[in-house]
């Protein structure tokens, strides 16, 4: 009897393999950029702080600059990207982190070391939403969804490899780590400079880019739909972030100076079950429910990921620790399937609210939200931990999950979440490239 595991991977290859090469392409960039990314940028905390003996609050503001710099400049990112074309953005973005990368190896200064983390983050903002407009344009409207979810399996593919990657590596030098990232985005800015089909902007006639620029923001602040449907989802953001945050608290409860070793397991658990429930749950979704009813659905599993987690009182025969154990890696597995539950669907809404005009600055607009969400709602849980009350940080979690499950639901009764809801924009803020 054939196994699910070979069945799974038969059927990832048949519907990549129905994509054109473009689309294929932009599927193995993403496994590759991640790959590079999460080969590094796990262990570079440590590498700042003990390697090159850092004060705690320094490591932190290197790695809240690459952030910053990230989230802060998706906007202007997706408008270039409108603007000049995608493969451009995707080009660039690879090739500023290709340096970012080599310079992180050799920088033993601070502000050597801001100006790596600012290029590592404005890389992203410039490749993001290209990446992710050109994938949604090259798949068309009716197989979105399913480009988006053969996406996801390349990206938590890139996800699970990477640290692992880098931990081989570090046996040998942090500077090993960095220059292997250098030639993963330097060999993909060449491959896809050759590679990679051109799509050209469409002509933007002789008014000047300033006011054609700030023509399309204001369009997207005046599309009521996509701002209510970006807010709602924020909360998604907060919740998929807790693998970074309150997954490696809990962990720290429990294991003490182990929690490094288990916070991997928590990553590869997560990466894991989204790699083996993506295409089983797109199928199913686009079986059986609408899109927003998808997304409902999702958010209601994220949210339900940290139930477990409320529970932390004492059980017969030694029987709390097994119990942690079990709701930790049970959170994480729900998390990572409710993400790739609605996934797909949110990149294809995101679309559709557009009006299928100016996809890539809509979503460096719906990242730059989401960036924001996740500083606020990294806080909130923070100061909730805070508090000392164990089962709190949960429940909010939870509630978070169940609230945007219902604003999404609402937004769909209230007919927000259909196709076109763009079509007033100013005609000068044409088409996506």
């Amino acid at each position: 009897m054939t196994t699910k595991g070979p069945r799974t991977q038969h059927n990832l290859r048949r519907q990549v393999a129905s994509f054109d090469p473009a689309v294929r392409l932009l599927m193995v960039n993403q496994f590759a950029i991640n790959l590079g990314f999460y080969m590094l940028m796990p262990y570079l905390a440590d590498h700042l702080g003990h390697g090159l003996g850092l004060a705690a609050w320094a490591v932190g503001l290197v790695l809240g600059v690459r952030n910053l710099s990230q989230q802060g400049m998706f906007l202007v990112g997706g408008t270039l990207a409108d603007r000049y074309g995608c493969k451009p953005m995707i080009l660039a973005g690879c090739a500023l982190r290709t340096v970012a990368f080599a310079l992180l190896g050799f920088a033993q200064s601070l502000p050597a070391l801001l100006v790596a983390s600012a290029l590592t983050g404005l890389a992203g903002a410039l490749f993001n939403p290209a990446v992710r407009a050109y994938l949604a344009a090259e798949a068309g409207a009716e197989r979105r969804v399913e480009a988006f979810a053969a996406f996801n399996v390349f990206y938590q593919a890139g996800i699970l490899v990477g640290p692992l990657a880098g931990l081989a590596l570090l046996a040998w030098d942090f500077r090993a780590v960095c220059a292997a990232s250098a030639v993963i985005f330097g060999a993909l800015a060449l491959l896809q400079a050759r590679a990679l089909p051109a799509r050209a902007p469409a002509d933007r006639g002789a008014e000047p880019a300033w006011r054609a620029v700030l023509a399309d923001w204001r369009s997207i602040a005046a599309n009521r739909p996509f701002l209510l449907f970006a807010a709602a989802m924020s909360g998604s953001y907060v919740l998929a972030f807790q693998v970074y945050l309150a997954l490696p608290l809990r962990a720290r409860e429990l294991f003490g100076e182990r929690t490094g070793v288990v916070t991997g397991a928590v990553f590869a658990v997560s990466a894991l079950a989204a790699l083996s429930g993506q295409l089983r749950l797109t199928a199913w979704a686009k079986r059986t429910l609408s899109g927003p009813r998808a997304i409902v659905w999702g958010l209601l599993l994220m949210g339900g990921a940290f139930l477990p987690l409320l529970y932390n009182g004492p059980f017969p025969y030694g029987g709390s620790f097994l119990y942690g154990v079990t709701a930790l890696i049970l959170c994480a597995a729900l998390l990572a399937w409710g993400g790739a539950l609605l996934y797909p669907f949110e990149m294809d809404t995101v679309v559709r609210l557009s009006g299928e005009r100016l996809v890539a600055t809509y979503y460096g607009a719906y990242n730059t939200a989401s960036g924001l969400a996740i500083a606020a709602g990294n806080l909130a849980v923070g100061a909730l931990f805070d508090t000392g009350v164990a089962w709190l940080p949960w429940a909010a979690l939870a509630a978070t999950g169940a609230l945007c499950a219902g604003a999404v639901a609402a937004l769909e009764r209230g007919g927000h979440l259909r196709a076109g809801r763009a079509e007033s924009a100013p005609a000068s803020a044409s088409a996506t490239p």
